[in-house]
């Protein structure tokens, strides 16, 4: 996937000038996006704080970790049912 040109904190502050009633043509134009690129980021981070952010990623990276941990676990699971499945 591309990495964006913006940080998320970015993003966040582009969106609280379109809140505050800058008209999103100048706006596009300003950042130098698309409308497009303004409401896929609008569906995405609209409502959102640099604090909500931080918190979204940590929770990402949590998910992340515990899916690791559950394809070892599941994988080991496996392991011991073949095992035990050609000593009977």
């Amino acid at each position: 996937m591309k990495k964006s040109r913006f940080s998320e904190s970015q993003i966040v502050s582009i969106l609280k000038q379109g809140d505050a009633g800058v008209p999103v043509k100048d706006l596009c134009w300003q950042a130098g996006i698309s409308s497009a690129t303004y409401y896929q980021w609008t569906s995405k981070y609209g409502g959102m704080d640099t604090s909500d952010l931080k918190r979204v990623k940590e929770l990402e990276a949590e998910n992340a970790r515990l899916k690791r941990m559950y394809a070892e676990l599941a994988l080991d699971n496996a392991a011991m049912k073949d095992l035990i499945a050609k000593k009977l």
